[in-house]
């Protein structure tokens, strides 16, 4: 098993340097291994199981329902599924599932997109908080949620009447909370939420229930509580060890029977940016944001593996059913991780044929015409981009805000602040926005190539005023500088010598 871990991390670490998920190097160690005749081990079996129910433990602490109740979010979230007929049929042929339910809980995991890729690829843009980031996010936890459902419903089929007491778990939350408070250093958070997931699955065993499922409604026992994310912050790390023994499974399951049914998966891929494009367009959104949230979403989940592991213990899919679904979703990474890197760049190639499909009118993501008579534009209204409004608001300067946070906007909107919706990656805001009258403009954007796109924009339009911007690193300046930036601040660094700067004056008084 030792050699097999090593294999893994080995496998892993090269994923990572790919720009992958570590996940994908652990199925491709288990494809390798099927193919070697490796026959399997204990210790991997018990490696999968934890970190199924560990996984499906930190699922239920960080539920949240509120985040779907948007109409875009329900609308298309919705419209996804309508891939439903489509891909059961495809499911029912390639016979991946053996009873109806099973099949419905899989092609409902397919559609389901994944959320972590997503949110990772997001979060390296800075665009976390963009609107087509929270439209997208939004969407795919409605559809995990959709997933999670079904597989709770297919789960209890064939279960004893004592199985449903599972679903009392959540009423224990008194008791979890007590346990909590106790739990003072951050190991003892890290072993109640081990000894919670396991007691969850334990339970559940000696009630006739999947042992997942008791998992799962063990940490919605805890959900909403305010240090529920503290614990399951502590659980991530161990629960990716855990989850490596699942994907080695899982890879191991990859066989030439599954090779056929796992490419006609990845073909059908293809269908998830259609129903999600052409439904954001109708709703009035515009081609871009329509085709960001499209192509974010044009992944299969990691939890399409695990519904697929899961519905596998309990006798609804085959071997070869899992190892078709582990080879549909870890080429769906190989294909989208790229696409998602080049997103802005690919619908700037494309801009000309997906505008025609928008409708006529204002959109709910209208970029600004104009800077409202304002001398000085700060883009990016968090912490920094904040501050740094407020100091010119104060010298009695006219400045505007511009962020692609709506929730932001409407925050500073309601302290009286002059913010409006901009996506500052968008060439659209640039080739719109009237620059009259305008001296300068502070780029306060997490993100490097956010930075280095407005700058470039901003220079082509032949914009002469001041461009100042935030850097992270020294090797962030240079580019900067090239695309045309005039002043760089490096807001950690200097925070850090500005205070040693007072510390000194102090010490000198």
């Amino acid at each position: 098993m030792a050699g097999v871990f090593l294999l893994a991390f080995v496998s892993g670490v090269l994923a990572v340097r790919l720009g992958l998920p570590a996940f994908l190097g652990y199925l491709a160690v288990g494809v390798l291994l099927g193919l070697g005749g490796f026959p399997g081990d204990q210790l991997l079996d018990l490696f999968a199981d934890l970190g199924v129910y560990l996984l499906l433990f930190t699922v239920g602490l960080g539920l949240r329902l509120e985040r779907l109740f948007r109409k875009e979010v329900l609308g298309t979230g919705a419209l996804q599924l309508l891939l439903l007929p489509p891909f059961l049929l495809l499911l029912y042929l390639l016979g991946l599932a053996q009873n109806p339910l099973a099949l419905l809980v899989l092609a409902v995991a397919l559609i389901n997109p994944s959320t972590v890729l997503l949110a990772r690829v997001l979060q390296g843009r800075g665009e976390l908080a963009a609107l087509h980031g929270q439209m997208a996010l939004g969407i795919s936890v409605f559809l995990d949620v959709a997933s999670l459902a079904l597989l709770i419903l297919v789960g209890f089929q064939g279960a004893g009447p004592s199985g449903f007491l599972v679903l009392l778990f959540p009423l224990l939350r008194p008791l979890l909370v007590r346990l909590f408070a106790l739990a003072q250093g951050a190991e003892l958070k890290l072993l109640l939420g081990v000894a919670l997931a396991l007691l969850g699955a334990e339970a559940a065993r000696l009630l006739g229930a999947p042992e997942a499922l008791g998992a799962l409604f063990m940490g919605l026992g805890l959900a909403r509580h305010p240090g529920a994310g503290e614990v399951a912050e502590r659980l991530w790390a161990l629960r990716e060890i855990f989850l490596l023994g699942f994907f080695v499974k899982a890879g191991m399951a990859v066989g030439p029977d599954g090779v056929f049914a796992g490419l006609l998966l990845l073909l059908f891929l293809l269908l998830k940016p259609l129903f999600l494009f052409l439904p954001l367009v109708r709703q009035g959104f515009r081609a871009r944001t329509a085709f960001l949230v499209g192509l974010g979403l044009a992944t299969y989940s990691e939890f399409a593996l695990v519904a697929a592991g899961v519905l596998q213990a309990l006798g609804s899919m085959t071997e070869q059913g899992v190892g078709a679904v582990a080879l549909a979703v870890g080429g769906s990474f190989l294909l989208a991780a790229p696409l998602l890197q080049r997103a802005h760049r690919l619908y700037e190639a494309w801009k000309p044929w997906l505008a025609r499909l928008e409708r006529p009118g204002l959109h709910p993501d209208e970029e600004p015409q104009g800077a409202l008579g304002a001398r000085w534009l700060v883009v990016g209204m968090g912490r920094t981009g904040a501050a740094a409004y407020r100091f010119l608001v104060e010298r009695g300067e006219a400045v505007l805000g511009l962020d692609s946070d709506p929730s932001k906007v409407e925050y500073h909107t309601a302290k009286g602040r002059r913010v409006l919706y901009g996506d500052a990656e968008d060439p659209a805001l640039w080739e719109g926005l009237d620059l009259t009258g305008v001296r300068g403009v502070i780029l306060a954007l997490p993100d490097l190539e956010a930075r280095l796109r407005a700058t470039r924009a901003l220079r082509q339009r032949g914009f002469r005023g001041v461009v100042g911007a935030v850097s992270y690193a020294r090797e962030e300046d240079a580019p900067l500088k090239e695309a045309g930036v005039d002043v760089i601040f490096h807001p950690l660094l200097e925070a850090g010598e500005r205070l040693a700067e007072r510390v000194l004056q102090e010490g000198e008084a």
